[in-house]
């Protein structure tokens, strides 16, 4: 009689243990997932939180770059930059003429009191001049054998009035080459009847207004 209890108990046994396996394999699925969950969610987030950071970093770097830049204000669009070589035909006008550069010491001297053979740049009034262009858009001006000349560009047909010795033209002059006018000249101040600065484009042109052309021996 035990024996046969003990063979009715195995079976019983033996579901428990098949239901047990059963009830595992349907909780390790649900705790695997689970589990990727818990790994892939705050891995998103920081995934998340780099990409929003670095968006920011360039954008923020993108407009601190903006408003570093330099500003291109009109004093100085138009002009010649500081450190680009002299043309060859304004270095072979001044060598002509034995020209050295006014001197810092000599800037805000009367022109009339500054000694010949010197060179500087001014705007229209040629009152005094500067050692070097500066911020400004000026013409440069060279001062030899007692008198004081404007030297920029123009055009040839412009010129041509000069030389024939026309009466009531204007030149519109730039201190260095443009489209339409590339030929160097230099004129007495004394014989421009009026210089006017106009803003053309993004830079300036001095419209030197020529009423006669008196008799010169230089």
């Amino acid at each position: 009689m035990e024996s046969s209890a003990f063979i009715l108990e195995m079976p019983r046994a033996g579901a428990r243990g098949a239901s047990l396996q059963g009830g595992l394999g349907r909780i390790l699925p649900v705790m695997k997932r689970w589990a990727l969950y818990l790994i892939a969610v705050p891995l998103g987030l920081v995934v998340l939180v780099y990409l929003v950071g670095l968006n920011f970093s360039l954008h923020f770097a993108d407009i601190w770059s903006r408003d570093h830049q330099p500003k291109n204000v009109q004093r100085d669009v138009g002009k010649i930059p500081e450190g680009i070589a002299v043309p060859q035909e304004i270095l072979r006008l001044r060598h002509k003429h034995q020209l050295r550069p006014l001197t810092e010491r000599e800037e805000g001297t009367k022109i009339e009191e500054l000694p010949d053979g010197i060179y500087g740049f001014s705007m229209c009034r040629v009152v005094a001049l500067r050692a070097t262009r500066g911020n400004t858009f000026s013409l440069e001006i060279q001062k030899h054998d007692g008198i004081i000349f404007y030297v920029g560009y123009a055009s040839d047909e412009e010129i041509e009035q000069y030389l024939t010795r026309q009466k009531n033209f204007h030149i519109l002059t730039s201190p260095h080459p443009r489209k339409g006018a590339s030929s160097l000249f230099d004129i007495p101040v004394e014989f421009v009847s009026k210089c006017e600065e106009r803003p053309v484009g993004d830079g300036y042109l001095f419209d030197l207004f020529v009423t006669a052309i008196p008799e010169l021996q230089i």
